[in-house]
Order: C-alpha cells, then structure tokens, then sequence
C-alpha cells in the first residue's frame, strides 16, 4: 500500500469520497466523534459529509439533540452522538481532568472550588433548560465564585465531565448549555473492555487506515489501553505495513484505493487531517506549518486527488464574501473552473453569495 492509497482510503472511510449517510447522527455514530472547537467549519465538516444537507440542517441536528457539542475524547469541542457521550466519557474524562490540572492549579481551581461551581452550574437549570455562558457567569458570580482570567472555561469544562451539561439549544446567535440528563438520559452502560473496544473499532473503521499511534492520539486515551483496544477488535480488519509502521483498516478493493481525480475544500480542523498523528500520507512535512499554525491552528485546507495542495479562506472585503485560495506550488493550482466546481459544494451548503479570488 502506498502513501496515495492510504490517503485516498481515508478520504473514503470518512465519507468525503462519497457518503453512504443522509443524517448528520447517522454520520456521527459512524465517524465516532469530529471535531469541533470552530462550529462554524464543523458544521461544514458534517455537511460536507452528508449529501443534500445544508448548513440550516446540520444547525437543526445540533438544535435537537440529534448531535451534540461538547467536551470529549481531548480536551477539545467535538460533535458526538446521545447515544455515544457516556461511554466516551467514561473512557476519556479522567484523561481530560489530568490533562487540564496544571492550568487548573496556575487558576486556584481545586475540587473543592469545582464542588461549589458544579452545585451552581446544576441549580441553574432548575427554571431554564437552555443557558448561554454569559447567564451561568452570572449565577456563579453572585454565588460569589471567580470567573476571571478564563477560570469559567475550566468550570463549564469540569461539569461536563461531571456528566452535568452539554450542548443546548441556540438562542439567537447565542450558543447554550444545558442538562445532559435531559438531552441525552443514560439508558445503559458499557464495562471498560467494551466501550475500549467500540472506540477502536469506530475509530479504524471510519479513519483508517491507521496505526496504533493515531489512534491513541485520536482517542486522548493510554498507550496501554490503546493497545489493549486494538488487541480485542484487530482480527476484524487487514493490515499492511509501510515505512515501518503498520496501518489497519477494514479490506478495500484496488480500483477502490486507486481515488479518483477530485478536489475538496476541507474545513479547518477536519478530520481529514487532524485526526492522525503522522499526516505524512496526505501533508508533505514540508508544508505542514503552512496547513498548521505553530499553535496548532487547523487552516481550511485543499485536498487533490489525495494530497493537500494548499490552503483556502474565507474573508470580507468591500461588502463581497470572498473565498481565496493559496497553492503550496504553482504546478499544483488547479484551472478557476476545477476550483470554482469544488467551492460548489460548500456556497450551495451555506446558501450565500461569494466571490472566487
């Protein structure tokens, strides 16, 4: 297996090349978990992955329920399933309390303060069911609780991993919190070995090929318990070893692999890319601090026939919405019509006007 075939496999299994999914929740019990800490290029991040959908539709799911924004996996945003936070969060939210204490501990946040900011956080919803940031700042302010210095990020964190909060409906431009017990009720649970087990199996079926090592910086979790996942569900997908490292993947056909000429415009912080540790199959080293700010910044990024090619942005200028692209080489740029043709998908999922630079 080649680099190319790996990318384009990739391309496959995450449901850019062709989506088998007409719902954003039946897309996102696939992928696993996507991220989503930019929500307006997560939503195109999903769009883009299910056919006919357009950016009023994936807000409507976000609306529902149907999908949920929250903390999970890394200490990051991501769209999750009802049906999947638990058990992720069984697996990942000790992992992410370790992961925020030293900045916890510069904040003076210890349990004994996120005891008090959870009660707060909790009580707060006993006569609203959606509350933006802004009115639980309020509540913990006269609770007498700081919230200076971005200390309220780590309580509204913490009580998401507390299984309090996550993700509720908008009100006007206003994103909002609310109980998960309501939007999402646990009706079950799964034992270590078994959610261990989905997450890898989720994971290698939507994102591989993959190795052992992407999937544990995917998932956030232990190298050991990485290994141990990947040890229960290996013998359900194929493997082939390039440059020393070991991809699995459920078996494709040849003609499969071999891609097709197309060109996307993916979001910022698509999965695409962000979701491997080694993007070596699909970013040349070489243009990796391009695609990817030296604070980790995710540029929306042009993917041909495998390969990111460059890096593309949306901008206002002069009352126009214009769209820009930037090619790593000038042999890579593609005509204005293959690039006009590949915008298409995204102007017609947000329904505006734009101007092609």
């Amino acid at each position: 297996m080649t680099f190319k075939e790996i990318a384009n496999l990739r391309l496959i299994n995450q449901q850019v090349a062709g989506s088998k999914f007409t719902t954003a929740g039946d897309l996102m019990g696939w992928m696993g978990a996507m991220q989503a800490q930019d929500l307006s290029m997560a939503k195109w991040g999903v769009g883009l992955r299910v056919p006919g959908s357009d950016e009023k539709s994936i807000e409507a799911a976000i609306e529902s329920g149907e999908i949920l924004r929250t903390h999970a996996l890394r200490p990051t945003w991501h769209f999750v399933t009802p049906g999947s936070i638990h058990w992720m969060l069984d697996l990942s939210a000790s992992r992410i309390k370790a992961a925020m204490k030293p900045m916890d501990k510069i904040l003076e946040l210890d349990d004994a303060v996120f005891s008090r900011s959870n009660a707060v956080i909790e009580n707060a919803f006993k006569q609203n069911r959606d509350l933006s940031r802004e009115a639980i700042i309020e509540k913990l302010v006269a609770n007498n609780i700081p919230t200076s210095e971005n200390r309220v990020s780590h309580m509204l964190m913490r009580a998401e991993m507390e299984r309090i909060i996550c993700s509720g409906k908008s009100k006007g431009n206003r994103q909002t919190y609310a109980l998960l017990s309501e939007r999402a009720p646990r009706t079950s649970a799964l034992n270590h070995d078994e959610a261990l087990a989905k997450l890898a199996a989720t994971y290698f079926s939507s994102h591989g090929p993959a190795t052992l090592q992407d999937f544990n910086w995917w998932s956030g979790l232990t190298a050991g318990e990485t290994k141990h996942a990947l040890e229960m569900v290996k013998d359900n997908f194929v493997s082939e070893t390039l440059n020393d490292k070991t991809y699995w993947f459920k078996e494709a056909s040849q003609e499969t692999v071999g891609g097709k000429d197309n060109t996307y415009m993916l979001p910022a912080f698509d999965e695409f890319i962000i979701s491997y540790r080694d993007r070596t199959a699909a970013l040349l080293s070489e243009n990796h601090k391009i695609a990817v700010s030296n604070n980790g910044i995710f540029r929306p990024v042009i993917v041909t026939n495998g390969k990111v090619t460059g890096i593309w942005r949306r901008t206002s200028k002069n009352n126009k919405v214009i769209l820009e692209t930037s090619f790593f080489l000038p042999e890579t740029q593609p005509t204005k019509k293959i690039i006009a043709n590949a915008f298409q998908p995204f102007i017609d999922f947000t329904g505006r006007q734009y101007e092609i630079l």
